[in-house]
């Protein structure tokens, strides 16, 4: 009789202690499944066509490029920036962040560079970001990845990270400046003319 009550008991407790530990489990494989999921290698290449207004061949080696590398991004950043540089250099842009779960939000990023270049430009950015699991990450300075810069059939991209963050910035025509890409750029939510 005692042994069947201490088999009841242990029993009980541990039902218990799995029905408090299920959630947290749970919880823990809903944002490993999220963090895992990303847009399609179609679904960037539409999205990047409605963006630039068409998909050059270029861009369509870049974005299969980036996939290769990097796999499916989370999220996407889809906007303008100005930049300027004489040796030293600074870019400031704006644009939208689109999550792979549908959030969209504004954001706004800035940074100093420095390279071998001079001149003025103003580019579209279309960046595929890896590994976003909270939209408070995208806000930080982020570093250019040394030797990242590589030109496709004129179209420019380079990796930047920090942790496990990994952004793809692809631009076109103008603005393809290697000397722009040794930096941090700085992204945020409020814009802000200060590059540092």
């Amino acid at each position: 009789m005692k042994s069947n009550r201490i088999h009841y008991l242990m029993c009980t407790s541990l039902v218990f202690v799995l029905s408090l530990a299920a959630p947290v489990f749970a919880a823990d494989v809903a944002a490993k499944s999220e963090a895992s999921e990303g847009f399609t290698k179609e679904e960037v290449l539409a999205k990047a066509d409605s963006f630039f207004g068409e998909t050059t061949a270029g861009l369509a080696k870049a974005i299969e490029k980036v996939f290769e590398e990097q796999g499916s991004p989370n999220a996407i950043i889809a906007g303008e920036e100005v930049s300027a540089a004489l040796g030293v250099g600074v870019r400031y842009g704006q644009g939208e962040v689109q999550r792979y779960n549908g959030d969209v939000l504004p954001i706004f990023w800035q940074g100093p560079s420095v390279g071998f270049d001079m001149g003025a430009n103003a580019s579209k950015v279309f960046t595929l970001v890896y590994h976003l699991n909270d939209i408070e990450q995208l806000m930080q300075r982020i570093p250019g990845v040394d030797g990242s810069f590589y030109v496709v059939a004129g179209v420019g991209v380079n990796y930047q990270q920090n942790g496990d963050l990994i952004l793809a910035p692809i631009r076109t025509g103008v603005g393809l400046r290697a000397g722009a890409n040794v930096g941090y750029v700085h992204y945020s939510d409020k814009k802000s003319w200060i590059p540092f």
